[in-house]
């Protein structure tokens, strides 16, 4: 899959990553839709995972990326909405397996854990990788309770 339309989403901690890798995947000529935060103001990674989770489902955009200081709380933000497949990536094999294997929709970074080549390299890996499907869409077709 050629991907034209990113969604974006942090917190506080995630915003100097968010901006920076904005930047980078504008300069690969793809569109990017920014949930927030817009700032390094304190404030609540919820109120914009959901709106990107919302755009992932919708299919406003093809693919999202959410980061806060850990990645955890904004991925399981995401991961209440049920078209959604977020994987908490800090590295680029955990980046591809999650799309190879899990067909991972948002790609969620530890802004506090990864430097800014990381963060490039896994969101590069996780844009190209396309899902395997066979074995794992079956395991797939079981996530919804």
């Amino acid at each position: 899959m050629e991907v034209t339309t990113i969604g974006l989403a942090a917190d506080h901690a995630g915003y100097n990553l968010k901006e920076i890798v904005k930047v980078f995947l504008i300069e690969k000529g793809i569109e990017c839709k920014d949930f927030g935060t817009y700032s390094s103001q304190s404030t609540d990674y919820t109120d914009y995972a959901h709106p990107l989770a919302l755009a992932v489902e919708s299919k406003q955009v093809q693919l999202g990326i959410s980061l806060c200081g850990s990645g955890n709380g904004i991925n399981m933000t995401v991961n209440k909405h049920a078209g959604i497949r977020a994987a908490l990536c800090w590295n680029k094999e955990i980046s591809e397996l999650a799309r190879l294997h899990n067909n991972a929709n948002i790609c969620s970074l530890p802004a506090r854990f990864v430097n800014v080549e990381e963060a490039k390299e896994i969101v590069t890996i996780f844009l190209k990788t396309d899902f395997e499907g066979g074995r794992h869409q079956n395991r797939i077709d079981k996530i919804p309770c």
